[in-house]
């Protein structure tokens, strides 16, 4: 194995870098979009002001359900509201940094043709992705044990 290859520096293909760039768009565009609302105070419902219908979730059941409060703690993590965030929705949170780093990361690696700093190891992706699931769902739990 090269330098080169053992660094993961060697030169991303166009199919590769145009996949990257479109994946940073899918990070960067809901930064966007949040920094465009106002977070609602209640810690939910942040949504409705794209034109989406109030939970059903909390319609049918009275209570909130683990997603609540997703897109009011981007709108507060965009502005460095980090505590609010996470009171909003904790796994949202995690989401929104996972986001501020993905995004321009992806990007960077895209415009440059090679990797910034670090290629992406599967396991590590897999194991953010169980990370923001299991702090969503304790955060869903701990609302509904708290009532």
């Amino acid at each position: 194995m090269t330098q080169i290859e053992k660094h993961g520096f060697e030169r991303l293909s166009l199919r590769l870098r145009l996949f990257l760039a479109a994946a940073s768009v899918c990070w960067l565009a809901p930064l966007a979009t949040a920094a465009c609302l106002q977070p609602n105070p209640e810690g939910m419902g942040t949504h409705q002001q794209l034109g989406l219908p109030p939970c059903t979730f909390v319609w049918l059941f009275r209570t909130r359900c683990p997603s609540c409060g997703m897109t009011t703690s981007w709108a507060h993590a965009v502005r460095g509201q980090w505590l609010s965030a996470g009171r909003s929705n904790a796994g949202g949170a995690v989401l929104a940094a996972i986001a501020m780093l993905a995004g321009p990361w992806l990007l960077v690696s895209a415009v440059r043709g090679r990797w910034l700093f670090v290629e992406p190891n599967d396991r590590v992706l897999a194991g953010l992705a169980v990370v923001v699931a299991a702090i969503t769902l304790a955060d869903w739990a701990f609302r509904l044990w708290r009532g």
